[in-house]
């Protein structure tokens, strides 16, 4: 497969053909499930389009809990298929599809009472890696084993000895999930797919009761045109009743969004080798490693507030602080948060008004002729509800197909960077020498762009000066920018320091100390003004202002008044932008 950049050039010639021709199938939402559905779509051999109003990961995908996991307490919910399920993904994503995204991550699960629950949580860690390798695939992480309080103190040592008398540790795993769906959307560009970031669907067109397309707006220029389409697949997840809404018909079912945040804080403040897993009075709560920091969350509360730009209060924040101190030898507090980010998980209606226990199940609907709809279901499940909406699709367009259109194959379609990936990465030894880095860095490398990592070097081949690391966030390069901008579909600051790389969330100053450097790198591949340049770095500073403005706020009101003090960058554009490639 040929490595395809989302470069400037590439999202026009995609804007262009999607003007051109009448598609098979138009995407609407470039997040893990839209991505998965264009890559889906094209490897059938279908034409297909994927647009979304903002960067590819920008709502729920990039605000996860960064783990491809079955969901180990869905099976007190006696959700078996669920968890089933979703294990036959995660064995499919370690071992094939993105080995170079995705990796096994430990967790402890603490135990406070003596025989029986050593005997119930124990059963239960066995069933769920007995499912994983009932799914019909290899586990892809090591077994569960049981665990002494001294034992499971050694591990985490930074745990007080009152806060269990035993544990469990098992598995899971880990992924970048914005770097993850960025590469769906690319691998899918690599097939043939048209892929367009920051291109709003403002309608959809119909010919009698049937949608046959969408009226979009390319917010970089201002242009709107058509794009036709067989089938338009609804992939937008808390927004799809709103996008659901321009078929001007009330849909099968709705999306209720729950917010649930995260908070980062450094390594050195929790001793210990693996993550954990907590019981709440609510749900749990996971502390995950995550380099040289821990990601503690999550909450699950209700959310009526604006979707754009969900908003973390000061609430949040001490809920998670509150309980995880509860295990702690040293207590956590605000001064400890590098970063905190908030994310709405698009969960099926239903009626319990807790929404810790809606549907993580998903649903297909298709009420309106040329309209697909795709809604609920996580993370780890992607593929699957991509598959199934694009079935939807394909069932919907059989009478306007001169062929027969061949089942789903993306269990056997690795993402870009995974071919070969092994290979390189025993090549790293090599590949340091040769580049001049060390070989941290170059592994540090390898886990975010798998075997395309030679695409990075040869940048710095020609520009040496790419190499050094980013002033103020030494984890990245300044050739990982150029790349995000040139190769990665990065269009806006945002782009790269809250998606393509993890800095706003993984330094203390919120990645405004670099702001001005990562600008001036994207400026020269996107062909940016100097006024435009400043309106980026202007408004990075003003959405980090007004995030941490909303952290001190009491309730979900006053953060959500606070965070939309900052809106949107306002794209400047200009006839060197548009022809930049």
């Amino acid at each position: 497969m040929r490595s395809v950049a989302l470069s400037p050039a590439n999202r026009q010639a995609a804007l262009d053909a999607m003007a051109a021709q009448p598609l098979d199938v138009l995407v609407v939402g470039a997040g893990v499930v839209g991505g998965g559905a264009a890559l889906d779509a094209a490897t059938r051999g279908l034409s297909v389009g994927l647009v979304d109003a903002r960067d590819f990961a920008s709502g729920t995908s990039s605000r996860s809990s960064k783990l491809v996991h079955g969901g180990l307490r869905y099976l007190e919910m006696l959700d078996f298929r669920l968890v089933a399920e979703a294990l036959g993904e995660r064995s499919l994503l370690l071992d094939k599809l993105a080995p170079h995204l995705v990796h096994p991550v430990p967790f402890l699960y603490p135990l406070t009472r003596r025989i029986w629950e050593r005997a119930y949580a124990g059963s239960g860690v066995l069933l769920y890696d007995s499912m994983a390798l009932l799914s019909g695939r290899s586990r892809g992480v090591p077994h569960h084993r049981h665990l002494t309080r001294r034992g499971a103190l050694r591990m985490m040592p930074g745990l007080k000895k009152e806060a269990l008398i035993g544990a469990l540790h098992y598995y899971d795993a880990q992924v970048d999930d914005a770097r993850h769906t960025m590469f769906l959307s690319r691998t899918a560009a690599a097939y043939g797919a048209h892929i367009a970031s920051r291109t709003r669907v403002i309608g959809l067109l119909r010919e009698g009761d049937r949608v046959t397309g969408a009226k979009v707006k390319d917010l970089e220029s201002g242009k709107e045109f058509d794009i036709l389409a067989k089938q338009v697949v609804n992939a937008t997840g808390v927004w799809t009743d709103e996008t659901q809404s321009f078929a001007g018909e009330r849909g099968q079912f709705h999306v209720r969004a729950s917010k649930g945040i995260h908070i980062v804080v450094p390594r050195d403040r929790i001793r210990g080798d693996s993550g954990l897993i907590l019981r709440t009075d609510k749900s749990v709560l996971f502390v995950i490693p995550w380099g040289r920091l821990w990601i503690i969350g999550t909450t699950d509360t209700d959310w009526e507030l604006s979707k754009d730009h969900p908003a973390a209060s000061r609430s949040d924040i001490d809920y998670l602080l509150k309980h995880v101190n509860k295990v702690l030898v040293s207590s956590l507090t605000h001064e400890d948060i590098v970063g905190v980010y908030a994310g709405l998980r698009p969960l099926l209606a239903g009626e319990d008004e807790a929404t810790s226990k809606l549907s993580r199940e998903h649903a297909v609907g298709t009420s309106v002729k040329g309209l697909v709809v795709i809604a609920g279901g996580k993370y780890t499940t992607y593929r699957i509800m991509a598959k199934d909406a694009i079935d939807a699709a394909v069932h919907g367009m059989a009478s306007h197909l001169d062929r027969m259109t061949p089942p789903c194959i993306t269990e056997d379609v690795p993402l870009l960077g995974a071919d070969g990936f092994e290979a390189v990465w025993n090549q790293r030894q090599m590949l340091a020498a040769s580049s001049g880095l060390g070989i941290g860095r170059i592994e540090h490398l390898l886990h975010r762009y798998g075997s395309l990592i030679t695409e990075l070097l040869d940048l710095i081949a020609e520009k040496p000066d790419l190499g050094k690391p980013l002033t103020g966030a030494d984890d990245y390069l300044r050739a990982e920018i150029v790349y995000a901008a040139s190769h990665e579909g990065a269009r806006h600051l945002d782009d790269a320091i809250a998606r393509r790389t993890r800095i706003s969330i993984e330094t203390f100053d919120r990645g405004t100390e670099v702001a001005d450097e990562v600008a001036d790198l994207m400026s020269g591949v996107l062909g940016w003004t100097k006024a435009q340049r400043d309106n980026e770095v202007d408004h990075y500073l003003k959405r980090v202002e007004a995030e941490l403005q909303s952290q001190t706020m009491p309730d979900d009101e006053t953060a959500d008044a606070a965070r939309m003090g900052a809106g949107d960058v306002v794209p400047i554009s200009t006839t060197r932008a548009k022809a930049a490639g």
